[in-house]
């Protein structure tokens, strides 16, 4: 896909880390973009600073996203360029136990029911909205009239102790790709995912100033380059997506070749 003005994206989870990280990238190569995002405050201001459409959305609410939708199409027009970076967990095992009385406690099936909300429902809600939308444009030069780009994690392949919810939804992610790829063959949309491993974005990047050994040993136990990952990265490796036609179909892992410990 040729990346320039005369295409138009949405970034969900767009106000910060990996999805303000995409949406600087895909500005700087005249893209139009719309930020999809539950905070204003960040969102109106990095709507501002990179020249952006800011919309207020809940992906876990239906009517928010179809609204978030309406307004991002009339300002920018239909999208070609979904790009899926909102998520987030709780964390648990599935039974622990209390350190003082061993008391016996169960992983809430409320609390899984609102991981795999947040991030495979609502990630798959609007890869149905948006795939809907671009199937109404017609084909570019290439016969390509969309892509859509999603946020796994290596925890779909390797999750920890005490990640039982964020794993399933985002191993979730993982094997819906490969399925949407062959629905939305015949319309020529294509969709990929992204597993990052140990990104530096503002829920780890923080432990810098409040937990630098853990921040340390975390960057240490990536085999190489012992650091942290870049949000400029995943979003280099999105846009290489979102303009290789040929890549479609595929999970691809962004992590320094780290494989996950039990904990």
């Amino acid at each position: 896909m040729k990346l320039d003005s005369s295409v138009s994206a949405i970034i969900t989870g767009g106000a910060s880390g990996l999805g303000a990280a995409t949406a600087r990238h895909l500005r700087s190569l005249g893209v139009k973009v719309a930020l999809f995002d539950k905070n204003p405050e960040t969102g109106e201001a990095m709507a501002k600073e990179i020249g952006a459409v800011f919309c207020e959305v809940d992906v876990m609410d239906e009517a928010s996203v179809d609204a978030a939708f309406a307004k991002a199409r009339a300002a920018n027009g239909q999208e070609r360029i979904l790009v899926n970076c909102a998520g987030g967990g709780r964390g648990g095992k599935t039974i622990s136990r209390d350190k003082q009385t061993g008391e016996i406690i169960p992983f809430k099936a409320s609390d899984f029911e609102w991981v795999l909300g947040l991030n495979t429902v609502g990630t798959f809600r609007c890869v149905v909205k948006s795939a809907a939308g671009m199937a109404t444009l017609e084909p570019d030069e290439t016969g390509e009239r969309g892509a859509i780009v999603n946020t796994g994690s290596v925890a779909a392949e390797e999750g920890q102790i005490g990640q039982v919810a964020y794993a399933a939804a985002k191993a979730a992610i993982k094997g819906m790709t490969i399925v949407i790829a062959r629905d939305l063959s015949s319309e020529g949309i294509r969709i990929n995912t992204i597993l990052p491993g140990i990104m530096d974005t503002p829920m780890l990047g923080g432990l810098k100033t409040r937990a630098p050994q853990v921040y340390q040993g975390l960057a240490a136990s990536v085999p190489f380059p012992k650091r942290l990952g870049a949000a400029e990265e995943y979003a280099d490796l999105a846009v290489t997506m979102l303009r290789n036609g040929y890549i479609n179909g595929e999970t691809v892992r962004l992590d320094g070749a780290i494989r996950m410990a039990p904990r």
